[in-house]
């Protein structure tokens, strides 16, 4: 244990995901010797996120405005949703360059064990959304939603959260619900492969 501040710092390192007391130990010493400009930064990057950063009324992005970027490009595909588990997952669909959509961000998927249910996460806007209850830009009607892109992981929780989402856009006629493939990676080895991976593979084979 160290004294006063230094300590103080310590432990609210400790508490960020993926930062344990050793880690959060060395990023404080770090700090310590760092110049009082460097700190101010970190501080004032800080103070920012804080202040400075909230969700999207529209798909639950992380934004700096009241509608982040995605909604407020007129190029993008009104009709097409799809819809992630968290901001970050965005910008690796994005990377990508293959989708021109828009999105919505659940905040999360279910999990009863972490006591996360459907209250929990932004189902009920997404409902809304394509419902057309929820106004577009500038308070312009909504947009008609044709096609919802189930983006969520590839894990017990993603696929429940998949499935519970199913069984609720079914009730909205004419509207196409898919989910992302997931199979075999580019570049591996049969061998190697997780008899899950490999069920899905096939399940999800495509026609040549």
């Amino acid at each position: 244990m160290f004294e006063g501040p230094l300590q103080d710092l310590i432990d609210e390192l400790s508490r960020l995901p993926g930062v344990g007391p050793k880690s959060a130990q060395r990023i404080a010493f770090h700090l310590l010797k760092e110049d009082p400009e460097d700190v101010d930064r970190l501080r004032a990057a800080l103070a920012a996120v804080r202040d400075g950063v909230t969700f999207c009324r529209i798909c639950n992005n992380v934004s700096r405005e009241d509608v982040c970027r995605i909604c407020a490009d007129s190029g993008r595909d009104k009709s097409t949703v799809c819809v992630v588990e968290d901001a970050k997952d965005i910008q690796v669909i994005e990377r990508t360059g293959e989708y021109s959509g828009r999105y919505h961000v659940l905040g999360g998927a279910l999990d009863p064990l972490a006591n996360v249910g459907p209250k929990d996460l932004a189902i009920a806007p997404l409902l809304q959304r394509i419902g057309g209850v929820l106004p577009d830009l500038d308070g312009a009607e909504a947009p008609a939603v044709s096609e919802v892109i189930l983006a969520t992981d590839p894990d017990t929780e993603g696929e429940a959260t998949a499935s519970y989402l199913v069984r609720l856009l079914k009730d909205f006629p004419d509207l196409t619900i898919s989910r992302l493939a997931s199979g075999m990676p580019l570049g591996g080895d049969l061998e190697f492969v997780d008899e899950l991976t490999l069920s899905r593979a096939l399940t999800g084979r495509l026609k040549l």
